[in-house]
């Protein structure tokens, strides 16, 4: 524990404070049956991965009745970034850009460009104007321009290029875009929905309703700087099987690498055939997630071996960030957010303080307990508990660090219990050896003969409480889990404590004059334990031999 550097066990979200997040499964039209257990239980799987990808730790993820959704996320340097992708809950879809107006990108922004990545090689850096490098693998590279944070900005322009039809000089949208209507199936409808549609940079948009994946779509990017027309959808989240966000040393940057499904490899191989002969910004396709586009990366070349890579101006964050909707973003059901509750820090304290004082109680009555009842055997037994609670510790503070595990108020519960059950096994073996003391062996072999007859009991004894605590574990969800997964712990180190510590210290003690000579405050005071002193037989004087001569 030490040498890992943590001497304090991760704490939940009712100790540690957090927010606690209730995401509405919503019925969709046409599909009457969507929510169903299976589809929700995949929610849950995705959710989680989605927020324990960004580095939050232990974050909770379960179905609360049949609609329902409960995160709660730890408070922590990630928690409020999580609380934004658990609300981004649609599906994903890969759409063909269209049309696309927006706001001039501010300076600095830099170029880069989704590379196909058919042996795991990068290419080579990226040119300035955008256009397709070869790599190392002397294969063409598609191209695509990104802000400093890594999104994909279509429309900005490079010195030899001009400026789209659908974008006006100002760089503001224009009131009547027109896209090539041989490229897109913009109909007149969508052209008035486009021209109505206000994206705001560094603003928060409201969410359009979801549009169908086989019709086309206005949508907003992602920060409000750009607006698009987008095509039905070519490729599906649940088409990707993988996405990473991974810095490159070669080029010194970071890059987001994707892998699809054999069937995902197929559609994207169509769609990049597809864009690479369009012009911009119809060879480009846009990442959407709940009706916003994450990104939009062009494409000159086809990708036809189901793995891709988009490099640009990304940061660590943004390349993780785009790489989890990517990995993640595909669920099953729509959600809206129903409820958010945040729990302080100052609360969880009081309620960690509540626990331990009610451990500290339950600790002294077994100490009361045992020192009036066994008095001497009372320090093995203590001394066993301490051993027993300081495994405990540190493995909690190791498994924090390993597994994620966090100590939560039923946890903390499930320690408390976990006294009782450890002295109960020190129970039966000081009775066994008393019960051995009763029949009137001394104290040595009293301890030998006991033991057998009393690791049995433990042995069953702790199968038993164990296999609650596995049951318990795995048919209920959330907190009670950790109240069962302590309990199970505290029991499995029970038989490590009673087997390789206090039995080896029982029969240390036992050579000792003050519990072998069965001392009045050892415990093991025969006439306290109500043993008879063996009787002594005394032995008769022999009679004088009779004198023949006097006789």
């Amino acid at each position: 524990m030490f040498l890992s550097g943590k001497t304090t066990p991760r704490l939940g979200i009712d100790l540690a404070g957090g927010t606690s997040i209730t995401l509405k499964a919503k019925s969709e039209a046409g599909k009457p049956d969507a929510i169903n257990p299976t589809n929700m239980n995949t929610a849950v799987s995705i959710i989680e991965r989605r927020v324990n990808g960004l580095g939050v730790s232990e974050a909770e993820v379960q179905t609360q009745g049949r609609e329902h959704i409960i995160v709660n996320i730890p408070k922590g340097t990630n928690d409020e970034q999580a609380r934004e992708q658990v609300g981004t809950t649609a599906q994903l879809y890969f759409r063909q850009v269209l049309a696309v107006a927006g706001a001039t990108p501010e300076p600095g922004t830099g170029s880069g460009s989704p590379t196909p990545a058919p042996s795991g090689k990068s290419g080579e850096g990226d040119k300035p104007s955008g256009s397709a490098t070869p790599s190392a693998t002397a294969e063409p590279t598609p191209s695509a321009s990104a802000t400093t944070q890594g999104r994909a900005v279509p429309g900005a322009v490079t010195k030899d290029e001009t400026p789209s039809p659908s974008a006006s000089a100002s760089g503001k949208p224009d009131a009547s875009p027109s896209p090539d209507p041989s490229a897109s199936a913009a109909t007149s409808e969508l052209e008035k929905k486009f021209a109505a549609l206000e994206c705001k940079p560094g603003e928060e948009q409201s969410d359009e309703p979801a549009a169908k994946p086989d019709e086309p779509t206005v949508a907003c990017s992602v920060e409000g700087d750009a607006k698009y027309i987008l095509g039905p959808a070519e490729v599906e989240g649940t088409d990707v099987k993988d996405a990473k966000g991974v810095f490159d040393p070669q080029r010194g940057i970071w890059i987001v690498q994707l892998g699809f499904t054999d069937k995902g490899a197929k559609k994207f191989a169509t769609t990049t055939g597809k864009l690479a002969t369009q012009q911009a910004p119809q060879n480009q396709f846009a990442i959407t997630l709940d009706g916003r586009v994450q990104s939009a990366p062009s494409v000159s070349t086809t990708i036809a071996n189901g793995s891709a890579e988009i490099s640009g101006s990304f940061n660590r964050e943004s390349a993780q960030d785009l790489a989890n909707i990517l990995s993640y973003g595909a669920l099953p059901l729509a959600f809206s957010e129903d409820s958010v509750t945040t729990v302080t820090a100052a609360l969880g304290s009081e309620q960690l303080k509540a626990g331990l004082i009610a451990g500290a109680i339950g600790l002294a009555l077994v100490i009361i307990y045992l020192v009036a009842y066994y008095r001497g055997l009372a320090l093995i037994a203590l001394v066993s508990l301490l051993v027993s609670g300081i495994l405990t510790y540190t493995i909690m503070v190791l498994l924090g660090e390993a597994i994620n595990f966090a100590l939560n108020l039923p946890a903390v519960c499930g320690a408390i219990v976990a006294i009782g059950i450890t002295a109960d096994s020190f129970i039966v073996y000081f009775e066994r050896i008393r019960d051995e003391i009763r029949e009137g062996r001394t104290l040595r072999p009293a301890v030998e003969r006991a033991w057998p007859r009393a690791r049995r009991t433990i042995l069953v004894s702790d199968f038993v409480s164990f296999l609650a605590a596995a049951v318990l574990f795995l048919v209920t969800v959330g907190k009670v889990q950790g109240f069962a997964f302590t309990l199970g712990l505290t029991t499995l180190l029970d038989v490590v404590v009673v087997f390789l510590f206090t039995k080896p210290v029982m029969t240390l003690m036992a050579r000792t004059k003050f519990f072998s000579g069965g001392h009045p405050w050892s415990g093991l005071d025969p006439q306290r334990l109500g043993v008879q002193p063996p009787l002594r037989r005394t032995r008769r004087a022999a009679p004088a031999p009779l004198d023949t001569k006097e006789a």
